[in-house]
C-alpha cells in the first residue's frame, strides 16, 4: 500500500511537479512582497512576456513536430534591425510587410534544410542563430538602430498602445495564442504535426507528407518570431543589433514547462502560455524580492533541466530511472 502510495505521489509530480513548483513560487513571492499580487504588476508581467511568448507559441509547432529552433532569438534581433531601418527609408506601412517577408524567407530556408533536406534541426538551427546574427550585423552596420522622429508616427502603437485599457501586445499574444491553438487542435494539419512528431516514419507511411508539414512549421515559428520583432521594435522605436540574443533558451524552457515533449507529438498552445507566465511571474518574483538580474539566468537553467527531467519521467511514469 505504502509503494502504491509512494508511486502515486511520484507519477503526479512526473506529470504536474511543475505547476505545484510553480504555485509554491507565487506562495512564496506573494508572502515576501505584497506588491507581487498587485493588478499593476499581474499586467505588466503579462505585457513583458508577450514578445516571449508570441515567439514560445510558434516554437511550439516545431516541438510537437520533433524538431527544435535555436535560431529564434538572432531572428528575431533581425527582424527588429530590419524594421527599424526600413521605417525611415520605406515608411511603417511598406517596411512591415518587408520585415515579414525577410523573416519568412529565413524560416522558408531553415524548413527547406530541415524538412526536404532531412538534416538535424539542432546543428541547423545552431548555425543559423550565428549566420542570422551576422547577417544582423552587417545589415545595421554593426550600429544600434534607432527611429528618427518618434514622436511623429503611428508605428508605437503596437508595442505602446491599448484598446480598451488593454495593452496591445497581450491583445496580439492572446489573440495569436486562440488562432494558433485551433489550428494545432481543430485542424488537419494540426492532427499531422502531432502525427509527424510523435512516428515520422509511420506518418510518412500513412501519406501524410512528412517534409512539407515540418517546413510549415518552421513557417509558423518564423511567422511569429516576426510578429515578435515587430512588438519590440515598435515598443522602444530603437534597439541594439543583439536584442533577441539569448531568448532562444527562454523560449524552448516556457515550451517545455507547458508541457512539450522534446521528444516530439506532445503539448499544446494553452500549456506554452502557462509555461510563459511561469518564467515572466518567477523572474518578476525575483526582482521584488531583491535579488539581482542576473540571477535570472541562474535560475532559468534550472527550471530547464527541471522541467527535461519531469519530462523524461512522465514518460516513464516515475521520477527515477529503475536503473538508478
Amino acid at each position: 500500500m505504502a509503494e502504491l502510495t509512494k508511486q502515486g505521489i511520484g507519477g503526479f509530480l512526473a506529470r504536474q511537479g511543475i505547476l505545484v513548483a510553480f504555485a509554491l513560487f507565487m506562495i512564496g513571492f506573494a508572502l515576501a512582497n505584497q506588491r507581487f499580487i498587485a493588478i499593476d504588476n499581474i499586467s505588466g508581467v503579462i505585457r513583458s512576456s508577450a514578445i516571449l511568448g508570441v515567439m514560445a507559441l510558434g516554437v511550439t509547432f516545431v516541438v510537437i513536430g520533433g524538431n527544435l529552433d535555436l535560431s529564434v532569438g538572432s531572428m528575431m534581433s533581425f527582424s527588429t534591425i530590419v524594421v527599424l531601418d526600413l521605417h525611415d527609408k520605406l515608411g511603417p506601412t511598406l517596411a512591415i510587410p518587408a520585415m515579414f517577408g525577410l523573416t519568412l524567407a529565413l524560416g522558408a530556408f531553415i524548413g527547406f534544410l530541415v524538412g526536404y533536406l532531412k538534416l538535424n534541426s539542432l546543428i541547423v538551427t545552431l548555425g543559423m542563430l550565428s549566420a542570422i546574427h551576422g547577417l544582423t550585423l552587417t545589415w545595421s552596420g554593426g550600429q544600434n538602430m534607432d527611429i528618427a522622429d518618434k514622436s511623429g508616427t503611428w508605428f508605437s502603437v503596437f508595442g505602446q498602445g491599448s484598446v480598451a485599457g488593454v495593452p496591445v501586445p497581450i491583445l496580439i499574444f492572446a489573440g495569436l495564442a486562440i488562432v494558433l491553438s485551433l489550428v494545432l487542435a481543430k485542424t488537419p494539419f494540426g492532427r499531422k504535426v502531432y502525427a509527424v512528431g510523435g512516428n515520422g516514419k509511420a506518418a510518412t507511411f500513412s501519406g501524410i507528407p512528412r517534409a512539407r508539414v515540418v517546413f510549415l512549421t518552421y513557417l509558423i515559428s518564423s511567422f511569429c518570431v516576426a510578429c515578435a520583432g515587430l512588438l519590440q521594435a515598435s515598443r522602444s522605436l530603437g534597439s541594439q543589433n543583439t536584442v533577441g540574443q539569448g531568448l532562444e533558451l527562454e523560449v524552448l524552457a516556457a515550451v517545455i514547462l507547458g508541457g512539450a515533449s522534446l521528444l516530439g507529438g506532445s503539448g499544446t498552445i494553452f500549456k506554452t502560455v502557462i509555461g510563459v507566465l511561469i518564467l515572466g511571474f518567477i523572474q518578476n518574483g525575483l526582482l521584488l524580492v531583491g535579488l539581482a538580474f542576473y540571477v535570472q539566468y541562474v535560475v532559468t537553467w534550472v527550471i530547464i533541466i527541471l522541467a527535461v527531467w519531469l519530462d523524461i519521467a512522465a514518460k516513464r511514469g516515475r521520477l527515477w530511472s529503475q536503473i538508478a
